[in-house]
């Protein structure tokens, strides 16, 4: 594979402000290398301290059983994951707000702790009233409003296992997902709203549950008011079950190895591949790394922009930040509608401190201009963080500059639905921050960057990230189909986990994650990086974003197509597209150059602000797009695509 650029890798290290460390909980580098060194050392040791963050009605006393590649975390103890995220604060901290809900069309909503515990306890009593006990899977397709971690918690706080299924998805995505689950009960909306626009939920739950016969009832939150089809003997209102239901109902200590939840990965193709996460070791992880990473504070506001949809929204929006006691903002819609400076007027009116969005997210806010976020006061804010894809370091430092005011330490953290929780990421406090890299594993993650025979590269070399002993927030199996578990992620190198991940190390042992591993084009025998051609156009001054796929090639096997997005104010023409074919080949090579730009006024992304490259290869290969866009946010960005081409041609 190619290596970096080296100007990346010679990227200067920003220290975190000395005000900001003064008062972190990891104050420095020397402390963060002992913290890491101690659970290298003794992980046991380690882990089995850091259970004093939880409520366990019977304490583990033992740390880990582990049968490769089955892991079993804290197995002889138990707790209750919504107790954890609720109950236990309400002594002290029952009349803190725990919940700031805003809706796209402007409608708000608030909730102490008291009063989620209250909401989370009465649909508690309507899921046992309606036949749901521990071990039962519910599947939940809504949108992003209050009701939805009131069901995760109301799930956790009696045993059920919740599967959220992303509100963008289609009616055969759902079913798929129901079906692979066997729930027994779907819980909905009459609707939701995205850029305006109605999103009609009820009518696909209806074509989805027509092939889900293991669905009893279904169960509706009135979100739009808007007329929708019924079915007596099945559908039930959300609004007339709950305030009828006891205001009171137990958390159930459950096994630490109880099922919390499974989740389906998105971009499946095939049979959907559900990560199933427990509720001991996952809860501790993301209850920790959400302390250590975010350097949480009692007067924190949080808002991690994520859809609850994905792992982002379950660990950091739901279980982490409740399990912490913090005060949590939840915007249901996009972040431009009715303008693009929707995301700041949030920041600026709920006076947010920490801020943590998708790089897709952070690319596309540099790609509409610094206009909209110099229009409002964030002086608020003294973290950020980026999640998703990697980020390149021209947008992080756009980040840092504009968003932060150089200001505000940027934690750009690794991770993925399957390890449940961040494990590699800069300590806001400890790690000087390296633009596009996301820095060093957490303590008690052990990462490593291999050749496909298991041996460690040289700095700057690439290979594919793993992680070479488990950790508490892993996924147990894939639901259903242990012999897959074994076989995607444990199989593939000998004795480590395989992220499928592509990345490098650099002299001072950063990470620097370069993208999927099959995110690799080979031209005429050299194998690129798609990320690296990505970051090379993006550090051009007139690119906001790219992407970048191959297209077959009968002299070089693949042949380099990339889709740019420019910045506000820049005109695509033929000189621009020489000038940036010209930055690539200085960048990286004169094998980088692209075959082909093509610009592009949006490119296409899920809801979770992950672009759809699988949908771009298609168009660069055949010109049209006939596979799945069940989770694709704006079909419209497509269409645009296509007929540029026919028109170019």
């Amino acid at each position: 594979m190619a290596e970096f650029d080296p100007k990346v890798l010679a990227e200067r290290p920003i220290s975190p402000p000395a005000e900001f460390s003064r008062q972190a909980r990891v104050k420095s580098l020397d402390e963060y290398r002992r913290l890491y060194q101690r659970a290298v050392d003794d992980p046991e040791s380690y882990w089995a301290e850091q259970v004093r963050l939880l409520d366990w009605a019977v304490p583990p006393t033992r740390v880990l059983e582990w049968n490769p590649p089955f892991a079993r975390w804290f197995y002889d103890g138990k707790l209750n994951v919504a107790h954890n995220c609720l109950d236990r604060h309400l002594a002290d901290k029952g009349e803190k707000v725990a919940l700031l809900w805003e809706g796209e069309d402007g409608s708000q909503r608030r909730f102490t702790y008291r009063e989620l515990h209250e909401q989370v306890c009465r649909f508690a009593n309507v899921l046992k009233s309606l036949g749901i006990g521990r071990g039962d899977p519910v599947a939940l397709y809504m949108p992003l409003i209050p009701e939805l971690p009131v069901a995760m918690l109301a799930c956790a706080r009696i045993g059920a296992v919740h599967s959220v299924v992303f509100g963008g998805f289609s009616a055969p995505a759902l079913a798929d997902r129901i079906a692979d689950a066997g729930a027994r009960l779907l819980v909905t909306a009459d609707g939701g709203y995205r850029r305006g626009k109605l999103i009609a939920l009820k009518e696909a739950a209806d074509a989805a549950l027509a092939h889900c016969p293991t669905v009893e009832k279904c169960v509706v939150v009135r979100r739009t008011g808007k007329p929708i089809p019924w079915q007596p003997d099945r559908d039930l209102w959300w609004h007339e079950l709950v305030p009828r239901a006891a205001p009171h109902c137990p958390a159930e200590p459950m096994e630490a190895e109880q099922p919390l939840f499974i989740l389906y990965t998105s971009g499946t193709t095939g049979k959907p591949k559900g990560v199933l996460h427990t509720s001991g070791g996952y809860l501790l992880q993301c209850t920790w790394s959400t302390r250590l990473v975010f350097d949480l504070r009692e007067d924190d506001v949080y808002w991690c922009a994520a859809d609850i949809g994905w792992v982002t929204g379950h660990s950091y929006v739901v279980y982490g930040p409740l399990s912490n006691a913090a005060t949590v903002v939840l915007y249901e819609g996009a972040p431009d509608y009715p303008q693009r400076d929707r995301t700041w007027e949030i920041v600026e009116r709920y006076k947010v401190t920490i801020y943590y969005g998708s790089a897709t997210g952070i690319r596309s806010f540099m790609a509409w201009g610094d206009e909209w976020v110099s229009r409002h006061n964030l002086s608020s804010l003294r973290l950020l963080g980026t999640v998703g894809e990697p980020i390149n370091p021209e947008a992080w430092k756009w980040y840092h500059r504009v968003v932060g005011k150089g200001r505000c330490p940027v934690v750009d953290t690794w991770w993925q639905t399957e390890t449940g929780s961040i494990l590699i990421s800069p300590l806001p406090g400890a790690t000087p921050a390296k633009p596009g890299s996301a820095t060093l594993p957490l303590p008690g993650v052990v990462a490593d960057v291999v050749t496909l025979e298991g041996k460690p590269t040289r700095p700057g070399e690439t290979g594919y990230l793993i992680i070479r002993r488990p950790w508490p927030s892993m996924l147990r199996t894939i639901f259903g189909d242990d012999e897959r578990y074994r076989r995607d992620y444990w199989g593939r190198i000998p004795g480590a986990y395989f992220t499928g991940d592509a990345a490098q190390r650099d002299d001072d042992g950063y990470f620097w994650v370069l993208g999927r591993v099959d995110d690799v084009i080979k031209v005429a025998g050299h194998r690129l990086s798609t990320m690296e051609i990505e970051s090379a156009l993006v550090s051009h001054p007139a690119v906001a974003e790219s992407a970048v796929v191959a297209r077959p090639d009968e002299i070089k096997g693949e042949a380099i197509v990339a889709f740019v997005t420019l910045r506000a104010g820049v005109s695509p023409d033929s000189d621009l597209r020489n000038r940036l074919s010209d930055h690539v080949a200085a960048m990286i090579g004169a094998i980088a150059r692209p075959a082909e730009i093509r610009f592009a006024q949006g490119l296409p992304k899920t809801r979770s602000g992950k672009i759809m490259r699988r949908l771009l290869r298609e168009l660069a290969q055949k010109g049209t797009v006939s596979g799945d866009t069940t989770t694709l946010e704006d079909l419209s960005v497509i269409e645009r695509l296509a007929q540029q081409k026919g028109e170019e041609e």
